[in-house]
């Protein structure tokens, strides 16, 4: 759809007014996160001066257009997630990297669990089902709990904000229309430092606050700090859960077609080869055979009905995001019909903002205004995706720009702080911000300081 010939003044004071207006109905009223971005879309074109005609058409087409295949990946990593937390693959995973790296390693070998394991599973799930592991390993090593919940915590939510396929970033890569395969491959690149800055923080609050399980294993213990003790007598091998190569692959075959389907088009790859690595390394097709995958090896033990129930159980958390990713491409569309987009472009291009902090500071405000990350990097998406484009801004690093944003101090109103620091037995507020908020912002500062090296170098 061409853009209107619309007063500019008059669309900054539509899109300001809507914005309140998103805010205010997320945080104050009943009304539900997608229902607020219909809303805010509808009023944005109207105080702007859109026809009616013009609105309804952007909001529908801005909606199917990003879901046109952003739905379908949602829709099949959810259901694989849902068989890893079933299966136990997710432990297994754990279990692997704590003997790969060897003694004294445990924070990170949670960590990179946590990494790998937020792919498919949401951070909640992930750490829910993981918490155990890390509670074992403190009381065997005398660790501290917090420096184990950390790495453990910190590896699931930079995956969970940069790595497609989890909705968030595959959300914003396609309002932003950015290639996923290269969101993978620099969100896990950039991800490397974030995670071990976090993991140095960690190491430093062990010895803080110094909490251990109680020799009951129903509470926790605070001592004076004492050195830590290998982890290798723990012995994990009497439970029932897939094996190492069943459980990784879901995860890794997919994302290894993206990434070949994303080198096949840099070194252009002619012939049939060409043509199988393109179309098998397409997203959907990617993720569809990682689903497969575990639906025929992780499910051996499960009857046909529990395979099922599980995955509906992942469709139903898929909804909302589905919904809410459409709810911020109508919401763009919106912007982007209207011509507000071009209309601050011009107005940045003369001054001395650099474009790809826009979508970090929106997305690190709406951070902390309302808590939920995913919605933080959709709004941001949502609101700058038509100016990164008339700027000629990489979509890639817009993308991971608003993802990274996201990430910024997690506290009171973000579900994940509450689920870490209550389940590793945290209850000081003043020690819960150690615990949680300060790692989040760690990584959200070296993670956007890593992104504007890479964008002056490949921008």
């Amino acid at each position: 759809m061409g853009e209107l010939n619309l007063s500019g003044n008059q669309m900054i004071i539509a899109m300001i007014i809507g914005i309140i207006l998103l805010v205010y109905l997320i945080l104050k009223t009943k009304v539900h996160t997608f229902l607020a971005l219909i809303i805010a879309s509808i009023v944005i074109g109207l105080v702007g001066g859109m026809p009616q005609d013009a609105i309804i058409d952007a909001i529908t087409s801005g909606f199917g257009g990003t879901l046109g295949s952003i739905g379908i990946i949602i829709g099949f990593g959810v259901m694989m997630g849902q068989i890893f937390e079933k299966s136990g693959a997710a432990k297994r995973m754990a279990y692997i990297f704590l003997r790969l790296l060897g003694k004294n390693k445990e924070e990170a070998a949670l960590a990179v669990t946590g990494f790998l394991v937020s792919i498919p599973i949401y951070c909640d799930s992930g750490f829910i089902i993981l918490a155990p592991l890390a509670k074992a390993l403190s009381s065997q090593t005398k660790k501290s709990i917090v420096g184990m919940g950390i790495a453990l915590a910190s590896g699931l939510v930079i995956t969970h904000s940069l790595v497609p396929p989890t909705p968030g970033p595959v959300g914003a890569a396609g309002i932003y229309g950015a290639n996923v395969g290269a969101v993978i491959l620099w969100g896990m690149l950039i991800a490397i430092p974030m995670l071990i800055g976090v993991l140095l923080y960690a190491k430093f609050l062990n010895t803080k606050i110094y909490q251990l399980p109680d020799e009951s294993g129903e509470g926790w213990v605070r001592s004076d700090f004492q050195k830590s003790v290998e982890s290798s007598g723990i012995d994990f091998s009497n439970e029932n859960l897939p094996s190492t190569g069943t459980s990784f692959a879901p995860i890794l075959v997919p994302i290894l077609l993206i990434l070949l389907n994303t080198v096949g088009n840099i070194i252009t790859i002619e012939g049939t080869l060409g043509s199988i690595f393109k179309f098998l390394g397409t997203p959907i097709v990617a993720v569809a055979i990682g689903l497969l995958l575990a639906i025929f090896t992780l499910t051996k033990d499960m009857s046909r009905n529990d395979v099922l129930a599980t995955m509906e159980k992942g469709i139903s958390s898929a909804g909302i995001i589905i919904l809410v990713t459409g709810g911020g491409g109508a919401l763009g569309s919106v912007l982007r019909t209207s011509g507000v987009g071009e209309y601050i472009a011009e107005f940045i291009a003369k001054s001395s903002i650099p474009p790809l902090f826009l979508p970090f500071i929106i997305a690190t405000l709406m951070r902390f205004i309302q808590g939920s990350g995913t919605v933080s990097m959709l709004t941001a998406a949502s609101i700058t995706a038509p100016i990164m484009a008339s700027l000629a801004v990489n979509p890639v690093f817009a993308t991971l720009s608003a993802c990274i944003g996201s990430l910024f101090f997690s506290y009171f109103n973000d579900s994940f702080f509450w689920v870490v620091n209550r389940t590793i037995g945290i209850t000081n507020p003043r020690e819960q911000i150690k615990v949680w908020s300060i790692p989040t912002t760690i990584a959200w500062a070296i993670g956007f300081v890593v992104l504007l090296i890479i964008n002056m170098i490949f921008g």
